[in-house]
């Protein structure tokens, strides 16, 4: 499981003029899920993403996590993140889990 993160002052995800998706601030997390992937996984992830201490405090010290800033999380699926880039031109991504 492969997650990249960014700080957000809003996100959102529209799919064909629709809004699907959005936040005001917090994260945006654009997830890679991979064959091996597991629940204990994405819970030991989402620990970790929720807990990075990169929002300021009143110091304007980045000391705060998502949820003691007030944030919310947009996790958006992205499978390109499974990519196996090692050799030649074309990515592959047969370690990504199947689509259901």
């Amino acid at each position: 499981m492969i997650a990249l993160i960014q700080r957000v002052t809003q996100a959102k995800v529209d799919i064909a003029g629709e809004t699907v998706g959005a936040i005001n601030q917090g994260l945006l997390v654009l997830l890679g899920v991979e064959k091996d992937d597991n629940e204990q996984k994405a819970k030991r992830l989402c620990e970790k993403v929720c807990g990075y201490r990169i929002f300021s405090d009143e110091n304007d010290k980045m000391n705060l996590n998502v949820q003691q800033a007030g944030g919310s999380l947009l996790v958006v699926s992205q499978f390109t993140l499974a990519a196996e880039t090692q050799k030649g031109m074309r990515p592959g991504f047969s370690n990504g889990a199947p689509q259901n």
